[in-house]
């Protein structure tokens, strides 16, 4: 943003930006043109690795400093897992564990949904054994930060803080938030009920100056609910040092390029899920559990209608996403934009227009610059 004022709190000089606005490692849509693109107006991007093999990460690692050689962050799903498949490292032997009445309703659904059976691109499982061996490529390849969008990264810190690389964390609830402070993270995402994605029951608004106040001097970064100048300048005045963004970013041109190309979805998914965004109200989205076994966030669709009225469970993490990836290829092949759509927060009323990544960064800084030099004149303190 060369020419344009300056607007600096702690996280910048911590992480070497020039801003304090950070992408959130969206699975689905971090992928590196996303990445390089808010790094290069001066944040920090961070990539989407989760279900990546480790040399598609250390690929795309490779592939995001071709494009910028300004810092940039890898985000993992680090969940705590069932004992009986922690080790695993590949789909057909989690398949073992998927309940047959589970199996025979996907079944019916895919039947009466009348969607053709597809094969869907095998990814890596959410095992122990296989996220560590991701974690050793992004320690390899020394990636200036290392985020843990679910879960606690307190085996990771220790290797990351050898190798210079900064730790960040993410809590829904300040129970949370000691953890992750006990486990040594360098930066804490406070993120509120809100978001898109995996969320916890804590409105933003309420979390923050709490956690704030908990994990103090532990920087604090807010998310949920935040996609313009308001909401950096709103999480500046509730404590935190930054804003982590998902939503807003979605909604962009560069989103979700690579992971259409590794062919985990279509470029027809990806602009359904955009287009969705785009004609989402404050009220359309929903917290369910039915794509990953983990509460998150989405824009609401028929899918989850029609599950949720069955009255069928859902299974743990990782198992109930393996259980409907299939149905969810099929949904793709046979494009039934109805019955198929991404995470997104209720920050998606306000989403109008798809835009560059870098055009939605400029307008959060220079919108949260306007309101600080306007409330030198609207507010006025006596006495």
């Amino acid at each position: 943003m060369e020419g344009k004022k300056i607007l600096r709190t702690k996280i910048c000089d911590i992480l070497g930006i020039e801003y304090p606005v950070l992408l959130a490692g969206m699975f689905w849509a971090c992928g590196p043109s996303l990445v390089a693109a808010v790094s290069n107006a001066g944040g920090l991007g961070v990539l989407g690795a989760t279900r990546l093999a480790p040399e598609q990460v250390r690929d795309w690692i490779r592939r995001t400093r071709s494009l910028t050689d300004k810092p940039f962050g890898v985000d993992l799903l680090l969940p705590a897992l069932p004992e009986s498949t922690s080790s695993i490292t590949s789909e057909e032997d989690l398949k073992a564990y998927l309940p047959k009445e589970h199996v025979e309703f996907v079944g019916r659904l895919k039947r009466e949904l009348g969607v053709p059976d597809v094969k869907a691109v095998e990814q890596a499982t959410l095992g122990t054994g296989e996220l560590r061996k991701v974690v050793e490529v992004i320690l390899e390849e020394k990636v200036p930060v290392f985020a843990s969008g679910l879960g606690a990264p307190d085996w990771v810190v220790a290797d990351a803080h050898a190798q210079g690389i900064k730790v960040i964390g993410l809590a829904g609830n300040v129970r949370n938030a000691l953890r992750q402070k006990e486990a040594g993270v360098d930066i804490i995402v406070a993120q509120g009920y809100e978001a898109g994605g995996h969320t916890g029951r804590i409105g933003t608004m309420a979390l923050v100056p709490q956690i704030v106040d908990a994990v103090s001097p532990t920087p604090v970064l807010a998310a949920g609910g935040i996609g313009d100048g308001r909401g950096l300048v709103a999480a500046l005045a509730l404590g935190a040092v930054g804003i982590w963004v998902g939503t807003r970013f979605v909604a962009t041109k560069e989103a979700g390029i690579e992971h259409a190309e590794l062919g985990v979805f279509t470029d027809w998914t990806n602009e359904n899920w955009k287009q969705k965004i785009l004609q989402a109200t404050e009220e359309d989205t929903r917290v369910s559990r039915i794509y990953t076994g983990k509460t998150a966030r989405q824009i609401n669709n028929k899918l989850i209608e029609t599950w949720e009225k069955s009255g069928m469970s859902t299974l743990p993490m990782p198992l109930q996403g393996l259980l409907v990836r299939e149905l969810q290829a099929g949904i793709m092949e046979a494009r039934l934009g109805d019955y198929i759509t991404g995470f997104g927060g209720q920050i998606a009323g306000m989403i109008k227009e798809i835009k560059s990544a870098k055009e939605v960064f400029d307008e959060i800084v220079e919108g949260a610059i306007r309101i600080l030099e306007g409330l030198r004149g609207e507010v006025s303190i006596k006495g």
